[in-house]
């Protein structure tokens, strides 16, 4: 069986193509849709991508305006789950803007890692790197800022935070690379496939 990841070693993140760039936008933010929240479009057995998708939007997509567009639409999600009753105001606090910053993170660590990617197996190590860093930074951002500034916990303190991390992160780490890693091996194989068609080799 064929290699999925081509032999080419150039780097052809972010997308170009209008056509690639308006199906992983769309396909992205049907991921959010699906999996964030409770709603009428979301799927319960699936862990939220919202990480994951600011991840990819920030490697796959060059247009900076695509990052306020996602963020409209995650606040735009969470407003309307609110609304329909299917969750409470737990997390819609003061501290909710930290998740602008927390998903800049996401953002800015794709597009990190868009200058670092190599199309063949060697980039695997790079993409495990930037997704542990980035993630780190994510979740010190986001859960930092809801514990320590939502309210929600009078007695907050470092320690207290502190023993959190293993309760949270490690799955909220999972979850990113699961997603992250399960769109690459797409975009591997789709990769693949157009390269096979160009150089007119039987699929």
């Amino acid at each position: 069986m064929s290699n999925p990841l081509p032999a080419a070693s150039t780097a052809v993140l972010p997308l170009e193509s209008r056509q690639a760039l308006i199906a992983t936008g769309a396909s992205l933010a049907l991921l959010m849709i699906c999996t964030r929240g409770q709603h009428f479009a979301s799927v319960d057995a699936l862990p939220s991508a919202s990480w994951s998708v600011f991840f990819l939007v920030g490697a796959l997509l060059r247009p900076v305006w695509v990052f306020p567009a996602f963020f409209v639409l995650s606040s735009a999600l969470d407003l309307g789950s609110l609304a329909l009753g299917r969750i409470t105001d737990w997390c819609l606090s003061p501290a909710y803007w930290a998740l602008a910053l927390a998903y800049a993170a996401l953002w800015l660590g794709g597009r990190a890692y868009a200058r670092l990617h190599r199309d063949h197996w060697g980039t695997v190590p790079r993409l495990a790197l930037v997704l542990l860093a980035t993630s780190v930074v994510t979740y010190l951002i986001s859960k930092g800022g809801f514990y320590f500034l939502s309210g929600r916990y009078p007695d907050a303190s470092l320690a207290g935070f502190i023993d959190r991390i293993p309760q949270y992160y490690p799955r909220a780490l999972g979850t990113l690379a699961g997603y992250v890693g399960l769109a690459f091996v797409v975009y591997a194989l789709a990769r693949s496939l157009v390269l096979r068609q160009r150089s007119g080799a039987p699929a």
